[in-house]
């Protein structure tokens, strides 16, 4: 079994366990999942370019953003659970679509949007 559908597996156990399906209703994993990027956000908001590309390097706010980063791959994990979606596919899906979208020979080093 893959590592993602392990912890999506493990996820849905310790929900079960709580009794917490009632709970999980995509509207619900989605509005937490969006509070823990803004709280993910707030490790990194008033830091400098440079200061956020070494926020790793000091072992408190390491830990913080460790820590951020765990809650919104558990929300995201459960809600695509939830919505029988499966992230991998869809993430090798998107990335297709965007490769067609953005071709490197004429992206590379520019920010502008593709036309749709």
């Amino acid at each position: 079994m893959a590592r993602l559908e392990e912890l999506a597996h493990r996820l849905r156990r310790f929900a079960a366990a709580r009794d917490w399906e009632q709970f999980h209703t995509s509207k619900n994993l989605a509005m937490a999942l969006a509070g823990e990027v803004g709280e993910l956000l707030a490790e990194l908001q008033w830091l400098t370019p440079e200061q956020a590309s070494r926020v790793m390097d000091e072992p408190e706010s390491a830990e913080r953003v460790r820590s951020e980063l765990a809650d919104v791959m558990i929300y995201l994990t459960r809600l695509a659970d939830v919505l029988g979606v499966d992230l991998i596919d869809a993430a090798h899906a998107k990335l297709d679509e965007s490769e067609d979208r953005y071709p490197a020979e004429i992206y590379r080093g520019s920010t502008r949007k593709a036309p749709h």
